[in-house]
């Protein structure tokens, strides 16, 4: 438990040493909430749906979670290249032990992005439905940010050059937002689409948000945690068995 806590610790510490990336990562966040929140926001308001950007702020806070997660495997990569990942595989200590420690503190950083993310969304316009359901949205967020942050450790395990990782991820990370539901309802779109979405666990983990914090769910919130808790369990497991393969 040391191990995992030390990781952890390094994680956080790693983070709130750039202010520039975290300044930099709320760009795309606030970018979307400004001129997809506003611009469609009279659009969807005439529809029937009433204020888009309660609708909109948590799909655009899960983004901002699964972009922080993913691109942490980003570190595997670079202390691969430079020799740091090597002294700490060498050290008497579970490999499993090290891939859920930097895991937790991956996951940790990605929260705290979602939570001013958030933050930022109150100012903007963004109304709770239940103050107190506060709570229960952070335990969805730890969970998205759990789930994405092991599958950038799974891949970047196989990995050995940035590039490739970026290559994959994008490939990977555009397509699990885009069709995840974040932007637009999941209501009577066309059959392949649903099915997509179904699939993809950034859709459980939106939808568990949305149920929590407007009382709007597709899936049902109780599916949402089975879903999102099952998934998790699978990339944990495969997470640590790629990262347990990793060559010194």
């Amino acid at each position: 438990m040391s191990t995992i806590y030390i990781l952890w610790l390094r994680q956080l510490k790693r983070y709130f040493r750039s202010r520039a990336r975290i300044v930099g990562s709320l760009g795309q966040p606030l970018l979307f909430l400004l001129a997809l929140g506003f611009g469609f926001g009279p659009i969807y308001a005439k529809a029937g749906g009433g204020n888009f950007i309660e609708f909109l702020a948590p799909g655009i806070i899960a983004m901002s979670i699964l972009f922080t997660a993913v691109f942490t495997g980003i570190e595997i990569i670079w202390d691969k290249q430079f020799g740091f990942l090597k002294e700490t595989l060498v050290a008497p200590i579970s490999r499993v032990n090290i891939m859920l420690g930097r895991t937790l503190g991956g996951a940790t950083v990605a929260t705290l992005q979602g939570v001013i993310v958030a933050i930022i969304s109150f100012f903007i316009g963004f109304r709770l439905e239940h103050p107190t359901s506060l709570l229960l949205a952070l335990v969805v967020m730890f969970l998205i940010a759990l789930i994405f942050t092991a599958l950038g450790t799974a891949i970047a395990s196989v990995l050995e050059d940035m590039q490739g990782f970026q290559l994959i991820m994008n490939f990977l990370v555009m397509p699990l937002f885009f069709l995840s539901g974040a932007l637009f309802p999941l209501d009577n779109l066309p059959k392949a689409i649903i099915t997509i979405a179904r699939i993809d666990p950034l859709s459980y983990g939106i939808d568990a948000l949305r149920g929590i914090l407007i009382g709007q769910s597709h899936f049902g919130v109780m599916l949402d945690f089975m879903v999102l808790i099952g998934v998790l369990a699978i990339l944990l497991a495969i997470g640590s068995y790629l990262f347990s393969q990793i060559e010194i």
